[in-house]
């Protein structure tokens, strides 16, 4: 039993696909494999309309293994796939390679070269193949189409509530946290925890947000948290136009916690949206500022001081 796609977010309705092809396994009595890409197929076939990324393949990997799927298979679309016609696609990947009985697929999605092949066309060559095919149709909520690109805009429009809506949790991004600037504490006494990602990961628009700060790696943590357990915390994301900083950063003030966290693995998970990004005129205007978006924070978390 197969299901194929991106899966990227693995958002509601990537769990509608994924819990169908469990479901299907199970009645049949088969393990479940989830076959994903990585990097994006777009990259190979139209690059300038690659998007940035929800989550990491890592990811994928364990929300897929969580709803139920035995293994996932994760292709190099570049070097297996690409060029192969509709039909060679499916002989070669699912027929030949993983011997399937049964395939889950979304009713938009597509494949083979110059993404010729449809849903439909996957339909017809299960016939010819005797393979059980199974078309789930796309996720609407209140006539929205639940997709990774809604997710994409409501996070460039700093809606993280909505992206949450979609996903089904909350916007994650994790990273290490590495020095900044250093100004933070030196010079605000706001000190925070920095984290760079790359262009391809998405964030959500520049601005302050009320979030989540969880420690997920296993090192000693020298100061008053714990591993696994989440702070509330503000969290800009941006270049921090007071200073003129660069590049982009996710910077974490971790309200009542004071710990060294240099080094450590964190998720940061955005729940509301404090204010965008404003330039100030002088340090003091900026720490008034931040004074003012910490008490927003705990508001919206409904932690009290």
């Amino acid at each position: 039993m197969v299901t194929i796609g991106v899966f990227d977010g693995v958002h509601r309705g990537h769990r509608a696909l994924i819990e169908k092809a469990v479901e299907v396994a199970r009645v049949k009595g088969l393990p479940c494999v989830m076959v994903t890409f990585d990097p994006h197929p777009l990259s190979v076939f139209a690059p300038e309309r690659t998007p940035v990324l929800l989550i990491p393949v890592e990811q994928r990997l364990r929300h897929a293994m969580e709803l139920g799927v035995h293994g996932v298979l994760v292709l190099d679309f570049r070097r297996e796939l690409a060029g192969m016609e509709p039909e060679e696609y499916f002989t070669v990947l699912l027929r030949d390679k993983l011997r399937a009985k049964a395939v889950v697929v979304g009713e938009n999605f597509t494949f083979g070269r110059n993404a010729a092949g449809t849903a439909d066309t996957m339909r017809e060559l299960g016939k010819k193949y005797d393979v059980d095919i199974n078309i789930v149709e796309l996720l609407y909520d209140e006539d929205t189409r639940i997709c990774s690109s809604q997710i994409r805009e409501y996070l460039g429009a700093s809606d993280v509530k909505n992206a949450a809506w979609a996903l089904g949790r909350d916007f994650i991004v994790t990273g290490e946290i590495v020095h900044g600037a250093g100004r933070g504490g030196r010079e605000l006494g706001f000190p925070t925890a920095n984290q760079y990602f790359p262009e391809s990961v998405a964030l959500p628009a520049d601005g302050v947000y009320a979030g989540w700060f969880t420690i997920r790696d296993d090192r000693p943590i020298d100061g008053n948290m714990t591993r696994d357990v989440p702070y509330p915390a503000a969290i800009s994301v941006g270049t921090n136009p007071t200073f003129g900083d660069e590049p982009r950063s996710v910077e974490s003030f971790l309200l009542d916690r004071d710990a060294d966290l240099y080094g450590h693995t964190a998720d940061v998970s955005f729940v509301g949206h404090v204010r965008d990004m404003v330039k100030y005129n002088s340090v003091e205007e900026l720490t008034a500022a931040i004074t003012a978006d910490v008490e927003k924070v705990r508001e919206i978390l409904g932690i009290k001081e």
